[in-house]
C-alpha cells in the first residue's frame, strides 16, 4: 500500500467522504474558487440577506401548515374549538384554517410567522431594489440580474394575494372578487378568464385548490429558481461596493466568503428568523375566525389587501367609474385602465436599466456605486416613482382615511386623483435641487475642509472660522465619481457634404442626455488644479501671518 493511500486510510471519516466526492464532483477546486470569494461589507448590503432569509422563512413555515390545510372548497359544519363558529356551514378550507389556529399545537404562530414573514419578505424587496436603482448597481453587467429581482417582486406580489386568499374567509374572498372583476373588464377573453380560472362563475368550485396549487407548487418553483439564478449572478460578477481607497472598478475589497461571511450569515439568518417570530408572537395578523367564512353576498367593511397590493386598490378606487361602448363591447374603463395602468406602473422600473443606458450611451461595466447625489436626475425620477406608488397605496385605503380624520370620503378621493398627477412632478423637482444642493456642500467641503467651529481672530481683527481639512479617504469618496458629458449631436453633414438630418429618435436622446448629464443637472467637481492652488494659496498666507505676529512680538 502507497504511503499516500496509507494516509487516507487513518483520515478521519469526514475527510474520506469529501475526498470521495472531489474525485466524483470536483468539490475542492470549486471550493478554492469560490470559497475564498471577496464581500465588501456595508450595512445596505443587508437588505438583500433580509430577503433571502424572510424567504426561507416562508418556505419552512409554509411547508409545517401543508401538513394541516385542506384545500378544498367542499361545505362542511363546523364543530372545533372555536365556539362561536360552531354550526356554521364552511367550505373545508376555512374549517382547517380554524383548526390550525385553535386544535393544532403552534399552529397560529406559524401561520403568524408566515404570514408576517411574506410582508418583510416584500418590504425588503421593495427597499433592496429602491438601493440597487438609486446606486446604480443595475448597470451593465447586472442588467439580466435586475430583471431576476423584479420578476421575484412580481411574483411575490401574486404569492402573497394567493397565499392570504386560501382561507377563504369574508375578507379574502372579497379580494378574490375584485381579481374576478378585473378579469372581467378585459375586452373580448374577459368572461372566459374568469370562468377559467375560477372553474365557473365566480366563486365557483375549483378557485381555492387552483389558488393552493399555484401557491405551494408552480409560483416558489419559479421564485426558487430565480433566487438560485440571483445568487450564482452575484457569485459570477463581482459584488458592488463604494468608492473608498484601493477600490476600482476591477477588484473588491472586503472580507473572504469563508469563514467571515458565512459567521456573519449565520447569525443574521437566526436575528432575522427570532425578530418575525417575535413580532408574530406579539402581533395579530389575518384573524379569520373574526371575519367568518366566505359568502358571496356578504363583504366585510374596511376591506383593503395586504400593503404591497394597496396601490393596486388605490388605482380603482380613484379612477372613476366610466364605460364607453365600442362595436357593441362595452368597456368598464374604471376597472380597465387600472388593469393595463398596474404592470405599466411596475414595468418602468424593470426597464429602466435600458432606458437609461440607451440616453447616455454607457456600455461600460460598472462596479463602483454611485452616490445618489451625484446622480441627481436619477434620483429625482426614483423619488417622484416612490411619491406615486404612496399616493395610490393611500388611495387604497380612503375609507380608512375618511373616518379616522373626519373627512369626507370624496374630498379623500378627489385629493388622491389630483395628487396622483401633480405630487411626483413636484417630488422631482425638489429631489432633483436637493442633489445639487448636497454636491455643492460636497465641493466646498473639499475645498475648504469641515467647519471646526473654532472662531479665530486675525491680527486686523477680522474674525474667521477655521476648517479642518478632509482625511485622503473622505477626499476619495467625495470626487471618486465619474461626470459624464452629454451626447454629442452629429455633424449636420457627412463627409461628402451630404446633409445628414438627424432621425426624431436620435433629437429625443440628444435631449434626454443633455437633461441627465447637462450643466443643470450636475455640479462640477473640484480639479486636483483648483484644490493645489487653493491650499498653496491658505498655507502661503499662514506662513506669511505667522511671520508679521513674530515680527511684531520682536
Amino acid at each position: 500500500m502507497s504511503d499516500t493511500a496509507q494516509r487516507r486510510g487513518n483520515a478521519p471519516a469526514g475527510e474520506r467522504v469529501a475526498d470521495w466526492a472531489d474525485g466524483r464532483l470536483g468539490i475542492y477546486g470549486i471550493g478554492r474558487k469560490y470559497m475564498r470569494k471577496v464581500f465588501p461589507d456595508h450595512w445596505s448590503f443587508m437588505l438583500g440577506e433580509i430577503c433571502l432569509y424572510s424567504f426561507i422563512v416562508i418556505i419552512l413555515t409554509g411547508v409545517y401548515l401543508t401538513f394541516f390545510f385542506h384545500p378544498s372548497m367542499n361545505e362542511v359544519v363546523y364543530d372545533g374549538s372555536y365556539a362561536p363558529m360552531n354550526g356554521v356551514r364552511m367550505s373545508e378550507a376555512y374549517a382547517s384554517t380554524l383548526d390550525i389556529s385553535f386544535d393544532v399545537r403552534g399552529g397560529l404562530l406559524v401561520r403568524q410567522i408566515h404570514h408576517w414573514a411574506a410582508l418583510i419578505f416584500l418590504a425588503a424587496m421593495f427597499v433592496h431594489m429602491m438601493r440597487h436603482f438609486f446606486t446604480g448597481s443595475f448597470r451593465k453587467p447586472r442588467e439580466i440580474n435586475w430583471l431576476i429581482g423584479f420578476s421575484l417582486l412580481a411574483l411575490g406580489l401574486f404569492e402573497g394575494l394567493f397565499g392570504y386568499s386560501l382561507p377563504d374567509d369574508l375578507l379574502s374572498g372579497t379580494g378574490m372578487r375584485f381579481l374576478d372583476g378585473s378579469l372581467l373588464a378585459v375586452p373580448l377573453v374577459g368572461t372566459y378568464l374568469s370562468m377559467f380560472f375560477f372553474g365557473g362563475e365566480f366563486p365557483g368550485h375549483d378557485m381555492i385548490p387552483r389558488i393552493y396549487s399555484l401557491h405551494v407548487l408552480l409560483i416558489p418553483g419559479i421564485m426558487v429558481a430565480l433566487v438560485v439564478a440571483h445568487l450564482i449572478y452575484v457569485f459570477y460578477h463581482k459584488h458592488t461596493q463604494w468608492a473608498g481607497p484601493g477600490r476600482t472598478e476591477r477588484n473588491v475589497v472586503g472580507a473572504p466568503f469563508l469563514p467571515v461571511y458565512i459567521a456573519k450569515a449565520g447569525g443574521f439568518f437566526f436575528l432575522v428568523f427570532g425578530v418575525i417570530t417575535l413580532i408574530s408572537a406579539a402581533v395579530a395578523i389575518n384573524p379569520v375566525w373574526v371575519y367568518g367564512p366566505y359568502r358571496a353576498d356578504q363583504v366585510s367593511t374596511g376591506a383593503q389587501p395586504d400593503w404591497y397590493l394597496l396601490f393596486v386598490e388605490g388605482m380603482v378606487r380613484v379612477m372613476p367609474g366610466w364605460d364607453v361602448t365600442v362595436g357593441g363591447y362595452t368597456l368598464a374603463l374604471g376597472l380597465l385602465v387600472p388593469l393595463i395602468a398596474f404592470p405599466v406602473f411596475l414595468g418602468f422600473i424593470a426597464v429602466y436599466p435600458f432606458l437609461e443606458s440607451w440616453i447616455t450611451g454607457d456600455k461600460r461595466e460598472h462596479h463602483i456605486l454611485d452616490r445618489p447625489r451625484n446622480r441627481p436626475v436619477r434620483t429625482a425620477i426614483g423619488a417622484a416613482w416612490i411619491s406615486a406608488f404612496l399616493i395610490l397605496l393611500a388611495g387604497g385605503g380612503n375609507d380608512i382615511v375618511a373616518t379616522k380624520l373626519h373627512l369626507s370620503i370624496n374630498l379623500i378621493t378627489w385629493a388622491i386623483r389630483i395628487g396622483v398627477f401633480v405630487v411626483p412632478p413636484v417630488v422631482f423637482v425638489i429631489t432633483k435641487r436637493i442633489c445639487l444642493g448636497l454636491q455643492r456642500r460636497d465641493r466646498e467641503k473639499v475645498l475648504h475642509g469641515r467647519e471646526s467651529g473654532v472662531i479665530k481672530r486675525l491680527p486686523h481683527g477680522e474674525f474667521v472660522e477655521q476648517h479642518t481639512p478632509l482625511s485622503q479617504t473622505e477626499l476619495h469618496a467625495l470626487t471618486a465619481h465619474e461626470q459624464p458629458r452629454p451626447l454629442e449631436a452629429p455633424p449636420a453633414e457627412d463627409e461628402n457634404g451630404v446633409p445628414a438630418p438627424v432621425s426624431r429618435k436620435e433629437r429625443l436622446r440628444l435631449r434626454l442626455s443633455r437633461a441627465f448629464y447637462g450643466a443643470e443637472s450636475q455640479v462640477p467637481k473640484p480639479t486636483p488644479a483648483e484644490y493645489k492652488a487653493l491650499h498653496n494659496g491658505h498655507e502661503g498666507a499662514a506662513h506669511a501671518e505667522e511671520r508679521a505676529v513674530l515680527e511684531r512680538e520682536h
